[in-house]
């Protein structure tokens, strides 16, 4: 009997001494959510000149990711020039705009400004017409697909 108590108390002091360490340990931070790129330097994308760029990241193993890239390189015309930056193979590309998820695609003007773009998967019809609205401000039902929150 006198065992069967012992192990009770060694037990319940085991969990209050366990319940008090939990308690003191601080909560997990709080995690930033992935963001995109504002700015790109066009002169790191030199060979494309369109006034409109739509840059796709990627990574090699990505699913998504080709299915974004497809999607992106229908658009490709005079005006508008698509780039893919696909990791590893351009993992310094990823470095420089700090991009930890994919796939991530930005549409951004002459002057490099990103005008609007998405984080993971996309329909295709939003992407086309969010491209459209940014190259004619007010051509579409919902100009504000694509467009990054600040």
């Amino acid at each position: 009997m006198i065992r069967v108590l012992l192990a009770m108390f060694v037990g319940g002091a085991a969990f209050i001494v366990a319940a008090i360490i939990r308690h003191r340990q601080p909560d997990a931070p709080t995690q930033g959510a992935y963001q995109l790129p504002t700015q790109l330097d066009r002169a790191d994308f030199s060979q494309h000149t369109a006034p409109w760029l739509v840059v796709v990241f990627t990574s090699a193993t990505c699913h998504t990711c080709s299915d974004v890239l497809a999607k992106a390189i229908v658009v490709k015309c005079a005006d508008v020039d698509v780039v893919h930056v696909e990791f590893p193979t351009d993992e310094q590309m990823h470095k420089r705009y700090n991009i930890d998820g994919v796939p991530a695609l930005v549409v951004a003007d002459q002057e490099g400004v990103v005008r609007a773009g998405f984080l993971g998967p996309v329909k295709a019809q939003d992407l086309w017409a969010t491209i459209a609205e940014c190259r004619q401000p007010g051509s579409t039902p919902e100009p504000e697909l694509g467009k990054l929150q600040n």
